[in-house]
């Protein structure tokens, strides 16, 4: 395994739900990720995403409301399309966006995007809405009719791929979802529930990445309980990965 793009891969080719989510009735398989990433990953290239480009990704409800935070999961597993997405097309992703956003593209919930000052080339599209602004595109809507085929790029090992602390390169965060999962046994009879923001590295390889690789589940919404928990050590799931240590 060399890059993320061999996680979603792999995971075309898997049985079974990556996510469940409590406000979703079907579970949001393995297969159909794939595909979105891919689409995804091809429609960003449309905007310019290519080798090196920065991509911004901001995490949260597809409809937020006062109570909700960036950087924190919520039902929806879009701002992880959006990851692999940007991972697949070999940009830097950077899931903690600061307020003034200099990237080629920024992907973020519709109402959300108004507290973000894009550069005169970021290209906005947002997930949720539809967007009312004619110049933000729409994520689900554009992405539903691209092609369901992995996109053209080359990505290697040592190419950077998450901005957060200090820049990751594919390798790094394969490496250390392998880590996860030999250190806290995971396996395809796990469900993993995300309770830290994924704006920490450690929380995307350790509630995505690690996941990703055995085939576990991940629990979407409020109010799940799982076998493993991400996030602090007082979660009520059975076994917990702090995310601190993972990276």
């Amino acid at each position: 395994m060399q890059a993320l793009g061999d996680l979603v891969a792999n995971a075309r080719e898997r049985d079974g739900a990556l996510f469940e989510s409590s406000e979703r009735a079907a579970p949001y398989s393995y297969s159909d990720f794939a595909i979105n990433a891919w689409k995804t990953g091809n429609l960003l290239r449309h905007y310019g995403v290519r080798s090196g480009a920065r991509v911004a990704v901001v995490a949260g409800p597809k409809a937020p409301t006062a109570d909700d935070d960036p950087g924190w999961l919520d039902a929806s597993p879009a701002p992880l399309v959006a990851l692999f997405a940007g991972a697949l097309d070999g940009a830097v992703v950077d899931m903690d966006p600061p307020a003034a956003v200099d990237a080629t593209v920024l992907i973020a919930p519709d109402d959300w995007l108004s507290e973000y000052q894009r550069g005169p080339g970021t290209k906005a599209l947002a997930y949720g809405g539809p967007p009312e602004d004619p110049t933000v595109a729409h994520l689900e809507r554009e992405a539903w009719s691209e092609n369901p085929l992995e996109p053209p790029a080359t990505v290697t090992p040592d190419a950077p791929v998450l901005a957060a602390d200090r820049t990751y390169t594919h390798g790094d965060l394969l490496a250390a979802s392998r880590r996860v999962v030999d250190d806290h046994d995971l396996s395809d009879d796990d469900a993993i529930v995300v309770r830290a923001p994924v704006t920490e590295p450690g929380t995307l390889v350790g509630g995505l990445l690690a996941p990703m690789r055995v085939g576990a589940t991940v629990l979407l919404g409020p109010d799940q309980t799982g076998t493993v928990a991400v996030g602090p050590a007082d979660s009520p799931d059975e076994r917990v990965i702090d995310p601190a240590a993972v990276v």
